[in-house]
C-alpha cells in the first residue's frame, strides 16, 4: 500500500533540511566541489536564500542581547539586501575588471555560491552567551570570507585563488562597510 501524501510530505521535508544541512556543512568545510555544484543548479537558489536567512538569524539571536527581537528582524533584512549587493558587485568586479578567458557567470550563480559561502555564519548564535560574542563573530566573519574566496573562485570560473580573493579585496569595503554598520547599530555589544 502506497503512502498517503500527508506523510510524505514530512519525509520530503526533512530530506529536505538534510540535504540543506549536507551541503551547508560541505560549504563551511571549503569545498570546492559544492560550490561547482550549486553554482550550476539553479534550484539551489531557494536553498541559497535558507543559508543566508539562517545565518542571519543566528547573527540576530547572537545579539538579541542588544537589539531584541526588532534586531533578529534588522539583521535578517540587512543581510539579505548585503548578499544581494555583494553579489552583483562580485559579479561586475569579477566579470569587468578582472576576467580571465575562463570566465562565464550571470548573478544566479554568484548569488547561489555565496548564499552557500554564509555558512559559517550560523557559528554567531553563540553570541548570546557574552563571553563569546567577540570570539563568535570573528571567527565567523573569518571563515566566510574564506569561503567566499572559495565561493567566487568557483562561481567565476577562475584557476587562481589569488585572483578570487582580489574580487574579495576589491569589493570587501562595500560589503564590510554594511556589515560594520549592521554591527555598530544592533550588537552584539551593547551601546
Amino acid at each position: 500500500m502506497a503512502a498517503s501524501t500527508s506523510e510524505q510530505t514530512p519525509l520530503r521535508a526533512s530530506a529536505a533540511a538534510a540535504g540543506l544541512a549536507r551541503r551547508m556543512w560541505r560549504a563551511a568545510r571549503l569545498e570546492g566541489a559544492l560550490y561547482e555544484e550549486v553554482e550550476a543548479d539553479p534550484a539551489a537558489t531557494r536553498q541559497a536564500l535558507a543559508v543566508v536567512l539562517l545565518s542571519a538569524l543566528a547573527t540576530g539571536v547572537g545579539a538579541i542581547g542588544n537589539s531584541g527581537l526588532r534586531g533578529v528582524a534588522l539583521h535578517v533584512g540587512a543581510d539579505v539586501a548585503l548578499w544581494v549587493a555583494w553579489a552583483a558587485l562580485t559579479l561586475w568586479i569579477g566579470t569587468r575588471l578582472l576576467p580571465t578567458p575562463h570566465t562565464r557567470a550571470d548573478l544566479g550563480q554568484l548569488l547561489r555560491t555565496l548564499g552557500f559561502a554564509t555558512a559559517p555564519g550560523a557559528l554567531r548564535i553563540l553570541a548570546i552567551v557574552p563571553p563569546l560574542g567577540a570570539a563568535a563573530f570573528t571567527v565567523a566573519g573569518l571563515w566566510t570570507l574564506a569561503a567566499t574566496v572559495v565561493a567566487l573562485r568557483q562561481a567565476l570560473d577562475y584557476r587562481s585563488t589569488a585572483r578570487a580573493a582580489a574580487v574579495c579585496a576589491i569589493g570587501l569595503p562595500v560589503y564590510a562597510l554594511g556589515q560594520i554598520v549592521s554591527l555598530l547599530l544592533l550588537g552584539p555589544w551593547p551601546l
